[in-house]
């Protein structure tokens, strides 16, 4: 007696094995994902306090008084919290010279940062996609210069510009930060990539000159390095103490961070010129003079995310 199998049953059995072996690879997939390390939690715990619990401080200490900032504990608000209090004193004070500070901040870093990054792109740009002798020797020099603390060039740049009649002036603040050596080099890496030898060669045969070339194709391909630049400099020249302390004399002329100083050390500073009471108003000013660093990131977060996303996508 001869025993047959049908083509159904001999076909089903290879598939239903297939499906098994899927569904076990799934399951072992997500208990692998779903796995966690304790210890990686704890470093990642500790380095997500390291950096929110100054910025917790901060926010706490600007709703306290002058008193209360030395007998309330640290970390936790005080029985009469006075925020707005603060907040307009801060604004008010001396005539509203504190907003003054903040509007030469913002200016000095968005000359700053929006010409760092044009010149950046630019120079990046022509060092990824042309080819001219001394290319690597000069791409070494910017290298070099990374290596260069800020602070040591200050002196240097205060002669400089005081050979110049520029001491004084918003110049000497957004001048030497529109040259970026590190944004140089992360837009000569990502003009490499980022734009096609391919595509300037079908703009050229079309009759586009180089300079249209670069505003309108390579300018638009680079938009995430720009974005990125942008960021990068905005923080450095907001943050920017030494140099403006060297370069600026009027007080009328200070950004933020030299402001809220001079504002510490009539507290701190003791004598007949020492006022207390000035503590809340430095703690309430940095609260403020953080924020707009905050809100310019999260604008620019989305533009930065869903350019590195479509970079990510092979084409």
């Amino acid at each position: 007696m001869t025993t047959t199998t049908s083509p159904s049953t001999s076909r089903s059995a290879p598939r239903t094995t297939t499906t098994g072996a899927r569904r076990t690879a799934q399951g072992q997939r997500r208990r692998s994902v779903g796995r966690r390390s304790t210890p990686l939690t704890i470093v990642m715990l500790a380095v997500l306090a390291y950096f929110l619990l100054p910025l917790f401080w901060l926010a706490v200490s600007s709703t306290k008084s002058t008193q209360d900032l030395f007998t309330t504990f640290g970390l936790w608000f005080s029985h009469a919290p006075q925020l707005l209090a603060n907040v307009r004193e801060t604004v008010t004070h001396d005539d509203g010279v504190f907003l003054r500070w903040l509007l030469n901040t913002v200016l000095y870093s968005v000359g700053s940062a929006l010409g760092a990054a044009l010149l950046a792109a630019a120079a990046g740009y022509g060092f990824a996609k042309y080819r001219f002798r001394g290319n690597n020797a000069a791409f070494a020099l910017v290298l070099g210069a990374i290596m260069i603390p800020t602070t040591a060039l200050a002196i240097p740049t205060y002669l400089l510009f005081a050979k110049v009649d520029l001491v004084n002036t918003p110049w000497a603040i957004v001048l030497p930060s529109l040259v970026s050596p590190f944004g140089l080099y992360l837009m000569r890496i990502y003009a490499a990539d980022a734009v096609p030898d391919s595509l300037l060669e079908a703009a050229r045969i079309d009759g586009a000159g180089e300079l249209r070339i670069f505003v309108m194709i390579a300018l638009r391909l680079l938009a995430p390095g720009l974005v990125t630049v942008v960021l990068f400099t905005l923080v450095a020249t907001w943050n920017n103490y030494f140099l403006p302390l060297i370069m600026l004399n009027d007080p009328k002329l200070y950004p933020v961070t030299v402001g809220l100083s001079s504002w510490a050390s009539q507290a701190f500073g003791g004598g007949s010129g020492a006022n207390s009471n000035m503590l809340a108003l430095v703690v309430t000013g940095s609260l403020i003079s953080v924020v707009p660093l905050v809100v310019a990131f999260l604008l620019l977060q989305r533009y930065w995310q869903s350019g590195l996303a479509t970079g990510g996508v092979k084409q």
